[in-house]
């Protein structure tokens, strides 16, 4: 589903953010992304949504080689992967309904599959009741839902969730864990860096923890209790 091949990204001063990184992830895996600050997540991220280019080394996504993707290819190819932020990224002059139809209406979908789609994608989020209401009227946990929802309301391949809890409580983080986990269920991939510790080792997925842009360890279904210094 998505193999990394000997992946290196240099930035100016020759800084290495990832060195001859080599990984596959299944289609269907749920997959942990942890490390400390600066050890290669989010230009792991950047490099699967093609906001930036590896320095040597081919990723591939569905068999496709990303790395050959010309310019105009790239929003096309983007529309297969929804992508959850921590802050939201929600558009604040449109309404649930409105933020979550965007994606459908970027891909110029026809008004009968927004109609259809949309209110079935809310009802998942738990959000029919809310889709008047407008971002600053919604709990951090409702608009982190509305992002959920448009990450996955044109049937991805993948979502990839870019510390999704990071900004909301305990219980609350516990419920967009739940979505998450239903969505994996489902049979979409996901994957989703985080520096949350007590959700890695309740989840018992797959934990790929970064050290200094390598890949240190590769764990499926454990935790990491002893393990502070990735966190």
């Amino acid at each position: 589903m998505i193999k990394f091949d000997n992946v290196s990204k240099i930035y100016t001063g020759n800084t290495y953010a990832l060195k001859t990184t080599s990984l596959n992830i299944d289609r269907g895996e749920f997959v942990f992304l942890v490390g400390i600050s600066g050890a290669g997540k989010s230009t792991m991220i950047k490099l699967l949504l093609k906001e930036e280019e590896p320095t040597s080394g081919t990723i591939f996504v569905n068999k496709e080689n990303i790395t050959l993707l010309k310019r105009k290819q790239i929003p096309f190819f983007r529309r297969k992967i929804g992508v959850v932020f921590q802050d939201f990224r929600l558009i604040p002059t449109l309404n649930v309904y409105e933020n979550v139809a965007f994606a459908l209406r970027a891909t110029e979908a026809p008004y009968k599959d927004i109609a259809k789609k949309v209110p079935l994608v809310l009802s998942l989020m738990g959000l029919s009741a809310k889709h008047k209401s407008f971002p600053d009227e919604l709990s951090g946990g409702e608009q982190q839902r509305v992002a959920i929802g448009r990450a996955i309301i044109n049937n991805p391949l993948v979502v990839i969730a870019d510390e999704p809890t990071g900004n909301l409580d305990h219980e609350t983080s516990q419920g967009i864990m739940d979505i998450l986990n239903d969505i994996n269920r489902a049979g979409t991939t996901v994957i989703m860096a985080t520096h949350a510790k007590d959700i890695v080792n309740v989840m018992k997925k797959r934990v790929i923890t970064l050290e200094s842009g390598e890949v240190v360890r590769d764990i499926r279904g454990g935790g990491y209790e002893d393990e502070a210094k990735f966190f």
